[in-house]
């Protein structure tokens, strides 16, 4: 489908302070002009993009999208280790319908909030597939490894295929990752399993990094350095990139290593505050060369999907002890995230040739007049709720706030019985 969208202002994420304002042409998926109308275009469908603005569809660089299922679960226990323990057991639970049926409702609601392209790692790999293809958006899926090596060549064996299958899908919208869950849950050999597993499928090894004060103290107990020194030293981080979620508490040694590998940190703000976990500083981490992505961490821990909500805090904590530009944490979320994931050759930016994950935001509202600094609107004033039409692929999956592929009572209904379910177990 052609889809010509008329009269916007386009923020296109290729440079600081840059806008302009005028068309965008869609076809066959891709951003085929830009601003200046072609007119030999014929469009299928035109959008008009009066009192919107246009923009890169958001990345969610690490989320566990089942984990709606646990809102408002668990919440203000005292220590990220306590809230573990009371998440874990029920997580026990969870078949594979349970998984797809809150990956459904995670989908949505990620839609909903301007995010195409979400990093998550969890379990029951095909049911998670299912779902992110028929909601139509990407995902850098993870193969979740836990315990020790046997356990998790053992799961490898399970899983490998299914993700596989997933990433040969035809749409191209599932790209892989290894997994390994923490330095505390999984074994050294753990992490050179999938560090090699990703280094033969092509894919990123994700984990979590220094979340909290609690796991770096261990680690220097048990292996006399910190968490990213020591998974250097096993050979976890050799010829493969990395994707360090949160990583609260970095050493300078650890920071000035992050800045040479093909590396990035995510910052998940709200989800780090409400677990009490500390605040990374991610104004020093940039000015010392380490690429920082965004992220929403799971809605059991956030306790919601909102990139915008995230980038909002992001640029606030951002002035504790440096300063994160409005720019830069838009460009957390969408180029950085992309980059992050290896996807900023196809996503990230609006330009011509790459594919057309984009949202219009809607700026006739009153908290967002003045139409002043774009940049800081979308930081400082926005809300999900203002994310009108969204785009994946050149595919419609949002327009003007409703879902073109769910019937949103439904889904809702659904979720509801799943958790019953689950609970009742």
């Amino acid at each position: 489908m052609n889809i010509l969208i008329t009269n916007t202002t386009i923020i296109p994420m290729t440079a600081a302070g840059y806008t302009l304002c005028g068309d965008i042409g869609i076809s066959g998926g891709k951003i085929v002009f830009i601003g200046e109308r072609d007119g030999s275009f014929v469009a299928d469908k035109i959008i008009d993009g009066s009192n919107h603005l246009t923009m890169p569809a958001l990345v969610n660089a690490h989320t566990h999208l089942a984990m709606v299922l646990m809102r408002n679960y668990k919440d203000d226990l005292p220590t990220l280790q306590e809230w573990l323990s009371e998440i874990f057991p029920i997580e026990d639970k969870l078949s594979a319908e349970d998984v797809y049926t809150a990956c459904r409702l995670a989908v949505a609601e990620s839609i909903q909030s301007g995010v195409t392209t979400v990093c998550d790692m969890y379990f029951h790999p095909s049911t998670t597939i299912q779902a992110i293809i028929e909601g139509g958006i990407r995902a850098n899926l993870g193969l979740t490894l836990f315990g020790d090596g046997e356990t998790s060549r053992q799961r490898i064996g399970e899983r490998a295929a299914i993700m596989q299958a997933g990433a040969a899908h035809p749409s191209g919208r599932i790209t892989l990752s290894a997994a390994p869950h923490a330095i505390y849950t999984c074994t050294s050999e753990t992490y050179q399993i999938a560090r090699q597993w990703a280094k033969e499928n092509g894919a990123i090894l994700h984990t979590h990094l220094s979340e909290t004060r609690q796991e770096v103290e261990e680690c220097i107990a048990e292996h006399g350095v910190t968490p990213l020194i020591y998974l250097q030293r096993i050979g976890a981080l050799d010829d493969v990139k990395c994707v360090f979620a949160h990583g609260v508490h970095l050493s300078d040694e650890e920071v000035s290593l992050l800045s040479s590998l093909d590396a990035s940190v995510v910052h998940n703000p709200s989800s780090n505050l409400k677990l009490d976990c500390g605040i990374a500083p991610i104004a020093s981490y940039k000015a010392r060369g380490v690429s920082v992505a965004l992220g929403t961490d799971g809605a059991s821990s956030n306790n919601n999907l909102n990139m915008f909500e995230e980038m909002h805090v992001a640029a606030l904590l951002g002035r504790l002890g440096g300063r994160v530009s409005p720019y830069e944490v838009l460009s957390m979320a969408t180029i950085d995230g992309a980059r992050a994931l290896s996807l900023d050759d196809r996503i990230g930016t609006l330009e011509v040739g790459k594919e057309a994950d984009l949202i219009m935001v809607n700026l006739k509202q009153p908290h967002l007049t003045p139409h002043n600094d774009l940049f800081s609107a979308l930081v400082y004033s926005a809300q999900a709720s203002d994310v009108s039409t969204v785009l994946c692929q050149g595919k419609i999956l949002m327009e003007n706030r409703i879902l073109t592929g769910y019937d949103v009572d439904s889904l809702l209904e659904d979720t509801e019985a799943r958790w019953a379910s689950v609970l009742s177990r």
